[in-house]
């Protein structure tokens, strides 16, 4: 948790407990975020997949998180779930890589398993939406997502989508509540190259399996020749 509070200058609050190391995140797991809370930036700990306000139970509000760990960023300004945090509560996501499975148009076998980290093993900081949600009982639930786009480049020939990476001289304006401008949060999701020292290893398919959770879930694995439809 401190080597985020640095590498973020995360200086304001931070979460009463730090989170275990974890290698194979599910849909309501607990993740760090890094946010802006006044005129502080701080680290805080939501649950994968965004709450809408408008749910009305806890096992209703719980069952829609599945549904929304991703918002594509084409139509984030556009979706109920996702427009109104999109204006006013964005946050940064940090990861040491990611998963991704292969699909039938790719030139990989179907539903093979990546692991896409940074060079030399690099923190990623990808774009992210949080809020808050009150449960009936009053317990404030804060969740978040990850902003999405097109594949580029290598990582278009494993699946078609990819995590919005932030670079670090966007952080300040992103994370910014008092900017809405659709246009100008749309401009910094762009990048010429979104997938710049982004490097994807294939590695086992034990990682579908959510229970398994361990530091051999990254480790790169042998493929025979890539294979196509065509």
């Amino acid at each position: 948790m401190q080597e985020l509070v640095e590498q973020f200058a995360a200086h304001g609050a931070v979460p009463a407990y730090s989170l275990p190391a974890s290698w194979n995140i599910a849909p309501t797991n607990p993740i760090y975020i890094v946010r802006e809370n006044g005129s502080q930036r701080e680290l805080a700990i939501a649950s994968w997949g965004l709450i809408g306000n408008w749910h009305k139970t806890f096992i209703e509000a719980r069952a829609s998180q599945s549904h929304a760990i991703n918002a594509r960023s084409e139509s984030i300004h556009e979706k109920p779930t996702f427009r109104n945090a999109f204006r006013t509560t964005r946050c940064l996501i940090p990861v040491q890589g990611y998963y991704e499975w292969a699909t039938a148009l790719g030139r990989y076998k179907p539903k093979q398993a990546f692991y896409i980290s940074g060079i030399d093993n690099q923190s990623l900081s990808v774009a992210g939406l949080w809020s808050s949600w009150r449960a009936p009982d009053g317990q404030i639930i804060e969740s978040a997502s990850i902003i999405t786009r097109e594949a580029v480049g290598e990582l278009a020939s494993i699946h078609s989508r990819m995590p919005v990476m932030m670079s670090k001289e966007r952080w300040g304006d992103w994370l910014d509540p008092k900017l809405h401008d659709v246009a100008v949060l749309q401009g910094l999701m762009h990048h010429e190259e979104p997938a710049a020292g982004l490097v994807p290893v294939p590695v086992s398919s034990a990682v579908n399996t959510v229970a398994v959770n361990n530091p051999e879930l990254i480790a790169e694995i042998e493929l025979g020749e890539p294979e196509t439809l065509f």
